[in-house]
């Protein structure tokens, strides 16, 4: 069998120095041991690199391509299985009681029903007082781009039809992406009206799926199988109950920094913030700029924006340093730079939807990946923890040999 190293070069005739070891912590092979070694390799280092990275890069094309063109039936089925995933222990609870399967599943996904319903009654109604103050505040945002517009003529001389000129353009550039927003609200529609379907499907054949899972895997694979599904139900329940609960905390704090600093609207900012904060570093942008924007509208001066910022700092602050890392991310923590990367991409994969699913969905990735020994790696970069050293840093081998020679003299 031939062996390559990184550049597809024959490695079968190297020998290393046996005071060295070799990659995974193996001991440098003694006399004939070598082929042995060779067969505990990973299979995916049996193969060239270039081979390895040609066979995953295709993989990865291949299945966003198929996630894209699923998009209207994936959507609804990932929301569905983390809702069920969510609502099984509720489901769980109602058949130790000898309630019959199909009612506690049915009462489960009631309860569900009223909790959302009355999120989307609070906010509507906050909304209703909004709209009404609507043209008062349209009136106010003219006077403040006619100020604006007067400024940039006088001061940067900036004519006021090339000011006109650059919003006409920003406004047809605008309108692809309210399509694009309407297309998003009509998928969202679609998968209010399948959630409750699906979910009741997911649990009322959950035995037939786990089954499954099961049997597809070697029998004597069962007990690392159920360790999997035991953490990815675990990761995706504390998700989704620490989503909630740091939405509670964020929405109260929101709403009282706003309260206490005058700003209209206040309660519907602060749940539109906390509803916002669910995306990862992007939504805690946005969700900072709208009540500057009212508070903008609304008030004169500056001050009010700038303690606006201030407060939204220590909330941020607040979230990031203790309840996303120890109610939100306490089961699978994915580090920052591959949190904004999947939560853009799943952005432009799947619009809003794709965003939020985007986190529980690379924390069950992390999850089977750290139990795959050919797919650790992987699991080690989606993870937060740094290494105190890269595995480049090697000590030098004629020193180390050196050293191995002194100490076995003394």
């Amino acid at each position: 069998m031939v062996i390559y190293d990184f550049f597809g070069a024959d490695i079968r005739h190297y020998r290393p120095h046996p005071a060295l070891n070799f990659p995974d912590g193996l001991p440098a092979p003694k006399s004939g041991t070598r082929e042995a070694y060779i067969n505990s390799m990973p299979i995916l280092k049996k193969h060239p690199f270039y081979l390895r990275s040609t066979v995953i890069l295709f993989g990865l094309i291949l299945l966003t391509y198929t996630l894209s063109i699923l998009r209207e039936i994936l959507v609804p089925l990932s929301f569905a299985l983390f809702l069920g995933i969510l609502l099984n222990p509720l489901n769980d609870r109602f058949l130790q009681w000898k309630i019959p399967k199909v009612i506690s599943i049915v009462l489960s996904l009631v309860i569900a029903v009223i909790v959302i319903a009355g999120v989307w009654y609070f906010l509507a109604t906050q909304m209703m007082h909004f709209t009404d103050q609507f043209p008062l505040l349209q009136k106010k945002l003219a006077e403040l781009l006619g100020k604006l517009q007067q400024v940039l003529a006088e001061k940067f001389d900036v004519p006021l039809q090339k000011q006109q000129q650059l919003i006409n353009e920003a406004a047809s550039g605008i309108k692809p992406l309210i399509g694009q927003t309407l297309g998003t609200v009509v998928g969202t529609m679609t998968v209010i009206f399948l959630l409750p379907v699906y979910t009741f499907l997911f649990l009322y054949y959950k035995t037939l799926i786990l089954n499954f899972i099961y049997e597809i895997f070697a029998e004597e694979n069962a007990k690392e199988v159920s360790t999997v599904l035991v953490q990815v139900k675990g990761a995706i329940q504390s998700y989704m109950f620490g989503l909630l609960i740091e939405a509670l905390v964020v929405a109260a704090l929101n709403t009282a920094a706003l309260l206490l600093l005058g700003v209209q609207y206040a309660v519907l900012l602060g749940v539109l913030g906390a509803i916002l904060n669910v995306l990862p570093y992007i939504g805690g942008i946005i969700a900072i700029l709208l009540p500057i924007l009212i508070a903008t509208i609304t008030k004169d001066g500056f001050q009010t924006q700038l303690l606006i910022l201030v407060a939204y700092m220590v909330i941020q602050f607040i979230d990031n340093q203790f309840l996303v890392p120890y109610i939100v991310s306490s089961k699978v923590k994915i580090n920052a730079l591959i949190s904004i990367v999947i939560v853009l991409m799943g952005g432009a994969l799947w619009g809003i939807s794709g965003m939020f699913l985007s986190i529980p969905f690379i924390g069950v990735l992390k999850i089977i990946f750290d139990r795959i020994p050919e797919m650790k790696p992987w699991g080690r970069l989606l993870g937060d923890e740094i290494p105190v050293r890269h595995k480049g840093q090697l000590r030098n081998p004629i020193k180390f040999v050196k050293s191995m020679g002194r100490k076995r003299a003394e």
